[in-house]
């Protein structure tokens, strides 16, 4: 705990008010992604072993992998001549970018994505987060948290609350309101799919069951 203290104390961390740079590639020197930790996260990673970074947006830290599995296994450690950036090497599983690339450097400056890929991974990896999202209030159930109150409500609640939102697109009279009451109703069938043990990758093996 000393040594992981100690290698932290070393980062200038009040140049970028408490985060920093992390550069990181694969073992054979592929760069894979640029990513930001704070303190917290960087110590984790190195409890760990395994990358955590800072998300800026959502101000939170994230594992890298939590919810798709592309785990960043750390292999070393470098920090650069004014001890605010790191380079990480790290064994990368499956893709290192959320589009599904396996970079997140796959174009060209000015390149623009051509087909539909991206877009899909994008929206997917949204609803992949969701269920993260809810697996995890349910595991832990904090307080003054919508989602625990309907796992502490139980079957009927969730049930209840699932068929008031599909009404609710049913009934919806212009673009945006079945928009908007559609994003309501996926998020309470995430709770009722999570309610049952049930995942999106059952769902979605299903689906692709029915295409053959």
């Amino acid at each position: 705990m000393k040594k992981i203290d100690s290698l932290i104390n070393k980062i200038d961390w009040d140049k970028m008010n408490g985060i920093i740079p992390v550069v990181v590639q694969d073992t054979n020197g592929t760069v894979l992604t640029l990513g930001y930790v704070n303190k917290e996260a960087l110590k984790m990673s190195l409890e760990s072993g395994l990358m955590h970074y800072f998300s800026r947006s959502k101000e939170r830290i994230r594992m890298k992998g939590e919810v798709s599995g592309n785990i960043q296994k750390i292999k070393n450690i470098k920090i650069d001549c004014d001890n605010d950036a790191l380079l990480v090497t790290v064994e990368q599983k499956g893709a290192a970018c959320h589009t599904g690339n396996y970079s997140c450097f796959y174009r060209e400056l000015g390149e623009m994505d051509s087909s539909e890929h991206a877009s899909i991974d994008y929206s997917l990896n949204i609803l992949k987060e969701l269920e993260h999202t809810v697996n995890s209030r349910k595991k832990l159930l904090p307080k003054n948290s919508y989602t625990s109150s309907l796992f502490k409500e139980g079957r009927e609640k969730i049930y209840k609350k699932f068929g008031e939102e599909a009404i609710e697109v049913l009934v919806a009279e212009t673009k945006e309101r079945i928009i908007y009451e559609t994003a309501d109703m996926l998020y309470h069938l995430l709770v009722l799919l999570s309610y049952n043990e049930i995942t999106l990758k059952e769902i979605m093996n299903e689906l692709a069951r029915r295409r053959k």
